[in-house]
Formats: structure tokens, C-alpha cells, sequence
């Protein structure tokens, strides 16, 4: 991967996902879809879409001819602050947010097949460079989408989210592979009806991706009665960009109420959102934010990240970072007096590991009260070290810690940690830990390190130092089907390629009609070729018998298949 200063700070956890472009698989007949959707947007869009959708195209150095290589993008694009990877289909949400919290966007590196032009259940080099790329370039729409992927990389998911995930990318790469079966089709399908039909309670993660599809994928902007379009979603695909504009698709304000409705990503939308302006954009996230864990902490913080299962983080009032899978709480009053990990954990502040405090040093878990201590008006993190030392918490002294909650620790200091002149951390020898007559820690189990901290300032996914955690998201183990095409196809790409060689080198037309001959015999069911084949005679004002025979052909096959005639038909008005 060719770096620059954007990719250089993209951290390791993310790599894993990170493919090389293929560019050399794809095909003429691949640079043939990519030329129509891009120029029939182009003229479609430049009606339809918000006003920096054309100029962000020209900024990002994205042509309407070819397929753009990452490496190209990114030279322009760093111009901008961003810079973009090449990954393989879907990949989880979180990840994908997490790159967008670093100015990075994802662009899968397939693109659709002839057979997908108007619309594609996978994610392909359309939607990711010509929907989503374009729009940054407008300086406020790119801090909405940097701060959406810092909030929500940190949002909690729940078990089932991860196979909802895995169920809808073995979906799309089903239906991407023109050979795929009906019958791998409509296990697919049922597939991923029987994972979303048992979802439970949504968590943060289902509705920060749903506000997320309402917005970056599928968003308008404007005013609700005549919206222009912004989304992603929308601006890679040609039949949605149209229907999503008719009365039929309800249009509704933006607000956070967006993040609770659900999608199918196999359906079209039966409304979408619409929002004033980007401005606006960040006022609805931010205020789903307060909504979150991350922003909550408390008793609903951990709880979140109990439900989850996975690696969660919750921060103290101190600023110290406990990162673990957390399996208990306990609370008095709604509020949290003590919490446990259980498995590796390690402890941290301001995002890094502190030393000692490793995943192999507690690798049984963690465990900690949280609150005030009885009799003391002012929280012990807030004490210097000189005032520890005067109210008897110093190395070698015994302290017996009494808290509000009912909640006891004694033992002798063996170390007190403090960062930015704020206790952080007591670490005890010969510690006992007890609440409502339950044994929490005895002298026996070793070392028992005690966090400094009144409250639970925010809680969220992931840890805090991840490569110190040495957290990753693993590359999926489902690829995108590698396409195997049988002779005959690579025959019809090879009959691409001429044409596009004619087309580039502006010679060699007198070989159009052996080439025709050719579709017509092997491949009478090829409209783009055909299409592209007319657009050259039309360019060099050729108009005779063989002319009008590929128009004839166009014309009969817009009327023999119905799938086929608005494609067709606006093919052929861009070359009018």
C-alpha cells in the first residue's frame, strides 16, 4: 500500500481488513459499468444531488472513463485531510466507523457486475468512491462524518449484532456473484430474516448504524418538500436516486428519532430523512451521543458493556481506564459501587497502558469499588500526594478505607499511582475487600490494586490502549467470491476491450462491425457493449445502415425486456 502522512496513522488493529486494489482483474466490460453509472449520474446528479456532490468529484480526482486506482485518490485526496483503503466487501460497523474517526474512508475494491448497473446489495467501488468520496470535500459534511466514526466506534454492540453482520455479508456476496443458485439465494435470505427476527433489545451499535444509514447512506438535504440528495446509498445508485425523490417515498425531518427506525437493506426505503443542512447533521449526532454509554457512564454505562460480552472500557472520575470484558456490578441506589472483570484486563490512562497494569499481570480480571469514602469531603483523587500522606495513605502505612457504600478495603499501601498530580491507583499488600458481609479480595490472592475514583465518567466499546491490548478486528472469514468466468465470457471481455482500445487510441473503427457481428452471434443478450459500440459511431458522426442496425437492436431490446428499458433508454440519451 503506497502511504502518506493520513495512512501513516492508521493503527494496526484496523490493518487486518486492509487489501491491495486488484486493479489488474478488472475488466473492459468492468470500466464499461463504471463509465455508464458514472456519466449517466453525472447527468442525473448534477440536478438532483447537493451542490458540492460535482465539484467534490473533480476534487477527489475521480474520472467518469475508468475505474480510479486508491493510490491516485489518495494523493489528491490527502489534499482534502482524508485518504482511502481498499477492503473486501462489508466489514463490521464499528471497524468502519473507526476508520472514519481517522480520516480514512473504506472503499470495497469489487465493483458490480453488468447484470447490478441500476443497483447492487453489495457495497463496491461505486458506492464507496463515487457516493461517499465526493461529499467530503465539503469541509462541514467531513468533520460530521469524522466525528460520527469517533462516536460511533465507541458504541456498545450486543451479541447477535455480529451475526446480523455476518449474515448480511454472506447476503450481499451471495447476490453479488452473478452464478450464485436460487436456492444459496434464498438460504441466504432466510438467513439473515431469522438473525434479524431475533435481535432483542436494539444496542447502541443497531441504532447508531441505523442513524447512520439515514443520514451518510441514504440522506437528503434541504427542504423536506424538494430535497437535493447526499447519501451515499443514493449516489451510486441510479434507480434509487430516482425513485427516493418521488411522493411515494415518504420524506421526514431529521431528528434523533432517525437512529430508531430499522432498514432492509435488500428493500427499497419506504422513507427517508431529510436534513436542513450539515449543520444539522452534527446537532443529531450529538445529540444521540448523550444518549450513549460513552457519554452516560454510571450504572447504565456498565451495563451496557456487561450485555455486550466483548472488551468494554469504563473510565473513572480520576481519569484512570479499566479495559476488560466486565461481568458484574454492584449497585446500591442505581448507583455503581463496584465492578469486576473477568479474564485479561489491563488498567490505563489517557489511552495508554500503565506499566505493570498489563493483560498477563491481571490476567484473572479486575475488580474495584467506586464511590466516595465515609467521612472524607473531598474525593480521595482529588488529594495531593502531601495531603494523602497527612491523612495516613502513604507506602508502608495500613489504611482502612471505609466507603459510603458500605463497601471496606484495608490493607498496606504498597504503591500509590497518580498522573497529572491526581491519584489514580492504590496498590495493597495483605489487602482484604468486603461488602454487606461478602468477601470481595482476601490477603491470600496477592496484590489487590485499588482504583481512585468517585464515579463512572463514561463507559465504552473496545479498550483503551488497543495495541497494548493487542485488540484487532479479524479479517473475515467469508470472501467476496473471486469470480471464475467461463470462455465464453472471457470471449465477450475480450470484445470489451477492443472497444474500449478503439475508443482510447481514437483509430481503428473500421473493426466495429466484425465486432458486432461477433456479439450479435455469441452474446444477443449484451446491451452495454452495444451501447458503447453506438456511442463511437455517434462520436465520429457515423450514421448508416450499421448505425442504425445497433439502434434497432437497442430499441428491441428495451422493449423485449422490461428490466432493461430505462436502462437502455437512458443510455441512449447520453448520447443525444
Amino acid at each position: 500500500m503506497e502511504m502518506n502522512e493520513i495512512l501513516e496513522k492508521l493503527p494496526k488493529h484496523l490493518m487486518n481488513l486492509v487489501i491491495d486494489q486488484p486493479y489488474a482483474e478488472y475488466s473492459a466490460q468492468d470500466h464499461a459499468v463504471w463509465r455508464y453509472v458514472m456519466r449517466r449520474n453525472v447527468q442525473y446528479l448534477g440536478k438532483v444531488a447537493h451542490g458540492s456532490y460535482l465539484e467534490g468529484l473533480k476534487k477527489c480526482g475521480i474520472s467518469l472513463d475508468k475505474i480510479p486506482s486508491m493510490y491516485g485518490m489518495n494523493r489528491i485526496l490527502q489534499e482534502i485531510g482524508w485518504a482511502a483503503v481498499a477492503v473486501d466487501g462489508f466489514i463490521p460497523p464499528s471497524a468502519f466507523m473507526a476508520f472514519q474517526a481517522y480520516n480514512i474512508l473504506v472503499i470495497a475494491a469489487d465493483i458490480r457486475s453488468a447484470g447490478q448497473v441500476g443497483y447492487t446489495p453489495a457495497p463496491d467501488i461505486i458506492h464507496e468512491a463515487a457516493g461517499h468520496a465526493p461529499i467530503i470535500a465539503d469541509p462541514l459534511y467531513a468533520g460530521f462524518l469524522k466525528r460520527f466514526g469517533e462516536i460511533g466506534s465507541r458504541a456498545f454492540l450486543s451479541p447477535r449484532d455480529y451475526e446480523l453482520y455476518e449474515a448480511i455479508r454472506h447476503l450481499s456476496i451471495t447476490k453479488a456473484d452473478p452464478y450464485s443458485t436460487e436456492e444459496s439465494l434464498r438460504q441466504a435470505e432466510q438467513h439473515l430474516f431469522d438473525c434479524s427476527d431475533n435481535m432483542g433489545e436494539p444496542s447502541e451499535l443497531a441504532k447508531i448504524r441505523s442513524l447512520h444509514w439515514w443520514t451518510v447512506e441514504y440522506g437528503l438535504i434541504g427542504d423536506v418538500d424538494n430535497p437535493k440528495i447526499y447519501g451515499a446509498g443514493l449516489l451510486s445508485s441510479i434507480s434509487e436516486s430516482e425513485e427516493c425523490l418521488k411522493p411515494h417515498v415518504k420524506k421526514l425531518p431529521l431528528t434523533v428519532d432517525a437512529a430508531n427506525y430499522s432498514f432492509d437493506i435488500t428493500e427499497p426505503q419506504p422513507q427517508l430523512f431529510v436534513t436542513p443542512d450539515f449543520e444539522t447533521l452534527n446537532r443529531v449526532l450529538e445529540e444521540f451521543a448523550q444518549t450513549m454509554a460513552v457519554r452516560r457512564g454510571g450504572l447504565y454505562g456498565l451495563k451496557q458493556a456487561i450485555r455486550s460480552e466483548n472488551t468494554g472500557t469504563c473510565v473513572f472520575s480520576s481519569g484512570l481506564e479499566v479495559s476488560g470484558t466486565f461481568t458484574d456490578v454492584l449497585e446500591k441506589n442505581g448507583i455503581p459501587v463496584y465492578i469486576k472483570t473477568a479474564g485479561p484486563s489491563t488498567l490505563n490512562y489517557a489511552g495508554k497502558e500503565l506499566p505493570g497494569h498489563s493483560k498477563t499481570y491481571h490476567s484473572q480480571g479486575f475488580g474495584s469499588p467506586v464511590g466516595m469514602i465515609r467521612y472524607l469531603s473531598v474525593a480521595l483523587e482529588d488529594f495531593s500526594e502531601e495531603e494523602l500522606g497527612q491523612i495516613g495513605i502513604a507506602p508502608d502505612e495500613h489504611i482502612n478505607l471505609d466507603f459510603e457504600s458500605g463497601v471496606n478495603v484495608s490493607g498496606i499501601v504498597k504503591e500509590l499511582t497518580l498522573r497529572d498530580g491526581r491519584l489514580i491507583l492504590i496498590s495493597l499488600d495483605n489487602c482484604m475487600v468486603s461488602y454487606e458481609g461478602k468477601t470481595l479480595f482476601e490477603p491470600s490472592w496477592g496484590t489487590y490494586d485499588m482504583a481512585a475514583g468517585k464515579s463512572i465518567v463514561s463507559v465504552y466499546s473496545g479498550p483503551a490502549d488497543e495495541e497494548a491490548f493487542g485488540f484487532s478486528y479479524p479479517a473475515p472469514a467469508e470472501k467476496s467470491h473471486k469470480i471464475q468466468h467461463d470462455e465464453k465470457t472471457l470471449r465477450l471481455h475480450a470484445i470489451y476491450q477492443k472497444v474500449r482500445d478503439i475508443r482510447e487510441d481514437n483509430c481503428s473503427f473500421a473493426l466495429l462491425p466484425a465486432l458486432w457481428e461477433e456479439l450479435k452471434k455469441e452474446h444477443d443478450g449484451d446491451w452495454l457493449c452495444a451501447l458503447e459500440m453506438l456511442e463511437l459511431l455517434k462520436m465520429k458522426k457515423i450514421e448508416d445502415g450499421f448505425t442504425a442496425g445497433l439502434k434497432a437492436f437497442l430499441d428491441s431490446k428495451a422493449s423485449a425486456e422490461q428490466s432493461l428499458s430505462k436502462l437502455i433508454a437512458d443510455g441512449l440519451a447520453l448520447l443525444d
